[in-house]
């Protein structure tokens, strides 16, 4: 039975893709291109009644396994856990050594002739001091000065700071090192000659005294520096830390100057 398809129906046809072919028509075979790529045909129905040829679908050639992951990536390095930089020990020591830098007047435009007596020929302040060239600066700065004013000391001249400061790694600031802050100390005392050296805070007690005793018992006691009498309290920075500790201070405080007027009654 001959399949008689207008141009019209070929068309439709195509468009669906079926591939028609009538009897006694020449069919070129396809090239090789079309070979691999062109599905299998399989028979569907005309609706006159003709049988024609519809694509099916190319069996497909089963997937190449994959390989395992571990075939074709390296497995990842272990991870080392994190740990501390170690600090050399030069650095170390650089770092926790102290500099001491020449005594500054603190009050320097005070009137000698508006100085309170009893405050003696002048005091000698030792303290660890963040930021020396600017020592009242910040808060730890505000409250030893008001420390200082509580005494009537910003009243006096001849109050000298001597600041000492934590020396930076890799080199030192200042005019000297923990080895030798006592004996600096003893110089600017011998020079200055002042009536009491007032030392403030532990690491001071320590690197002014050349002592190793805590800080309660070096408050206790007294103490001479270079001839001159010396009195340890807290210093403003460990004061701001903890306020209950103020009273103390300031018994300190009261204490040095009552030994600064007993020593100038005759």
């Amino acid at each position: 039975m001959s399949l008689s398809l207008d141009a019209r129906q070929r068309a439709m046809l195509q468009e669906m893709g079926v591939t028609v072919w009538a009897p006694g028509e020449a069919t070129a075979a396809p090239p090789a291109a079309a070979l691999v790529a062109a599905p299998a045909a399989r028979a569907v129905p005309v609706h006159d009644g003709a049988v024609a040829t519809a694509a099916r679908p190319a069996p497909q050639a089963p997937a190449a396994p994959q390989p395992a992951q571990a075939n074709i990536s390296a497995p990842a390095a272990p991870r080392a856990p994190a740990a501390s930089t170690p600090v050399p020990p030069a650095a170390s020591a650089a770092a926790t050594g102290l500099s001491l830098h020449a005594p500054q007047a603190l009050y320097p435009t005070a009137d000698p002739a508006r100085t309170p007596a009893g405050l003696g020929s002048g005091w000698l302040i030792v303290a660890e001091i963040p930021h020396p060239a600017e020592p009242l600066s910040g808060d730890a700065g505000k409250l030893l000065d008001n420390m200082l004013r509580a005494m009537q000391l910003h009243r006096h001249p001849r109050v000298f700071l001597a600041a000492l400061q934590r020396a930076a790694a890799g080199g030192q600031d200042g005019s000297g090192s923990d080895a030798d802050v006592a004996g600096q100390l003893a110089e600017a005392v011998a020079t200055l000659r002042p009536a009491m050296v007032l030392v403030l805070g532990h690491v001071a007690a320590r690197a002014a005294l050349a002592s190793t005793e805590p800080l309660g018992r070096m408050r206790a006691g007294p103490h001479t520096l270079a001839g001159c009498p010396a009195v340890v309290t807290y210093d403003p920075a460990f004061l701001l830390r903890s306020q209950d500790n103020k009273a103390a201070a300031w018994a300190d405080l009261c204490r040095a100057l009552a030994t600064v007027r007993a020593a100038a009654t005759p």
